[in-house]
């Protein structure tokens, strides 16, 4: 028995030679180049690693543009690395550039030359797409189960945060707290010494843009975990002081204490002294100060006194989701919307029973209603993954459960839709209880006046269909929908009487009367006939039906 367990993990083990990859990252601080061989688990071998520091982010803060000079250091690395991967054959090369191409304004170039000189396309990613693949990398390498996690992963250019709950992204956030970037901002002295003044300066601009661009945190992290070059730098550092070279860099724990005491030290040294100093890479003396800094003020705005050291960061999210596309793990029906939103819905501990009985009581009002108003037939798919999905926020807390289902759906990446489909699945299940949609709301303030109206239709049936099972019972088999002048009879169709569950949707009846400009009257019908002496549905005051439903504000 224990030969035919070995001879299994041998089998998925084999590499499958036919499809080694490569991957390059351009950064603002430095490119890197890995190129791997797929093993058949999903993970991979690596064949060769490359790194040149470019500091194609250098001056960017101040003119806005790359330097001609980096520019040619950038090519000049892009050419010698595509050739090392041409000669591992690889099946595939992905080149992606992160902070100092998308913000430069002359990035557009770069991106050119590189096509019609080295022959590779660059793919300038978004911060955020930028953030989910350093927080795929972390999600492969630590057990995220049941933990509140912060990931943060420090850049030339900007430095990216991910807050996640059991392994779910609730809040994605780019701040421009780069290592190069900052460095130049608070130079100090000639030598790159830090003065008292300009690093308190720098201390308080990075909590002045946590502050600013991180709201303030929905939880108290179990584990801040640090990806970047500056993280392993810190790790290094502190593994050479204490003798212990051998153990492996990923998961290495480091204290704020820590962090703190290096910081002070280091930034009392000229940069030349700092290049002797044991673990620190010479090329990164000079930006460590800015870079142990951002970590010093990350820990302490999320209240955290232990961090750990990841040593891959954005190119093995890229390399791993090349793999998982290549192994057919990444979507095994792309088009499957349905297997996606389940899925995801599990991950977040939802209550499945009770979102597919609000989809199925959603998508029966919603195709009544077309028949009756200028509705779009193709948004009924949006509404029913809107409330298979409304509770997800339940993973975070109950109270504000329908904001954090909206940042949940919003940073999920669902397989199968766009995200601007997400944008709006997102913002209906924000709103199918609480406020009302309003313009002062960020969420919603982002979409144009179609999306929010749709937003306000869509979000105002799911309410109702909410309502009808409020008991979480699922009583409710059917809705039928009637109309009679000014008011639409809302009929819920069960064996017994459901009566806490028309009590939950007659509450939430306001919005859909106001968004519909209808009057709405919900009752009961037995599964067989109307229930016998039941009493007429209370009807209120009705709405003009002659109101424009484009418009999106009641006409009384």
């Amino acid at each position: 028995m224990e030969a035919t367990n070995e001879s299994n993990q041998q089998i998925l083990l084999v590499p499958d030679l036919a499809h080694r990859l490569a991957a390059i990252d351009i950064g603002s601080n430095s490119m890197r180049l890995i190129v791997a061989e797929p093993l058949r688990d999903g993970t991979y071998r690596i064949l060769d690693e490359e790194r040149e520091s470019t500091r194609l982010g250098r001056s960017l803060n101040s003119t806005g543009r790359l330097a001609p000079d980096a520019i040619e250091h950038t090519l000049t690395a892009l050419r010698n690395f595509k050739k090392i991967a041409e000669g591992f054959q690889v099946a595939e090369l992905r080149t992606i550039a992160t902070c100092a191409v998308r913000e430069a304004a002359n990035g557009a170039e770069l991106c050119q030359r590189a096509k019609e000189e080295v022959g590779v396309e660059i793919e300038v990613i978004s911060s955020d797409l930028e953030a989910h693949l350093a927080f795929f990398s972390v999600q492969r390498a630590f057990d995220l189960t049941d933990k509140n996690t912060v990931v943060a992963d420090i850049g030339g250019g900007s430095t990216e945060i991910v807050l996640a709950s059991g392994g779910v992204i609730e809040g994605v956030y780019s701040t421009p707290l780069g290592a190069v970037r900052l460095t130049e901002q608070f130079p100090g002295s000639d030598q790159g010494v830090a003065t008292p003044q300009s690093h308190a300066e720098l201390i308080a601009a990075i909590d002045r843009c946590l502050r600013k661009t991180v709201p303030k945190p929905f939880f108290i992290p179990h584990l801040l975990i640090g990806s970047g070059g500056t993280f392993t730098s810190l790790g290094e550092m502190i593994m050479a002081a204490k003798g212990q070279q051998n153990i492996p860099i990923r998961g290495y724990a480091v204290t704020r204490a820590q962090v703190s005491h290096l910081l002070d030290r280091l930034r009392k040294l000229p940069v030349k002294a700092r290049k002797s100093i044991p673990g620190l890479s010479p090329d990164r003396a000079d930006i460590i100060v800015a870079g142990l800094a951002v970590i010093d003020r990350l820990m302490l705005r999320f209240h955290v006194n232990v961090l750990q050291i990841h040593s891959r960061g954005v190119r093995d999210g890229l390399l791993l989701t090349m793999i998982d596309q290549s192994l057919g793990h990444a979507s095994e029906d792309p088009r499957d919307r349905e297997t996606a939103v389940e899925r995801f819905a599990a991950a977040c501990s939802g209550d499945a029973l009770h979102g597919g009985q609000v989809a199925k009581l959603a998508g029966r009002i919603y195709e009544q209603l077309v028949e009756l108003f200028p509705l779009d037939p193709t948004d009924r798919p949006f509404l029913e993954a809107a409330a298979r999905l409304q509770d997800v926020g339940y993973l975070i807390n109950y109270d504000q459960h329908h904001k954090h289902s909206y940042h949940l759906i919003l940073n999920s990446r669902l397989a199968g839709f766009r995200p601007r489909e997400l944008e709006l699945i997102a913002n209906i299940a924000r709103y199918h209880r609480g406020a009302e949609p309003k313009k002062r709301h960020e969420n919603f303030a982002k979409l144009n006046k179609a999306e929010r109206n749709r937003v306000r239709r869509l979000a105002a049936i799911l309410r109702i269909a909410g309502g009808l099972d409020r008991s979480h019972t699922q009583q409710v088999r059917d809705v039928l929908v009637s109309r009679a002048e000014n008011t639409l009879l809302f009929r819920a169709v069960a064996e017994e009487n459901p009566e806490v569950d028309i009590w939950g949707a007659r509450r939430r009846s306001e919005f859909f009367e106001q968004v519909f400009h209808v009057a709405l009257a919900i009752d009961w019908q037995g599964a067989i006939g109307p229930p016998p002496n039941a009493a007429a549905p209370a009807v209120h005051a009705p709405y003009s039906v002659s109101a424009d439903l484009s418009a999106g504000e009641p006409a009384r």
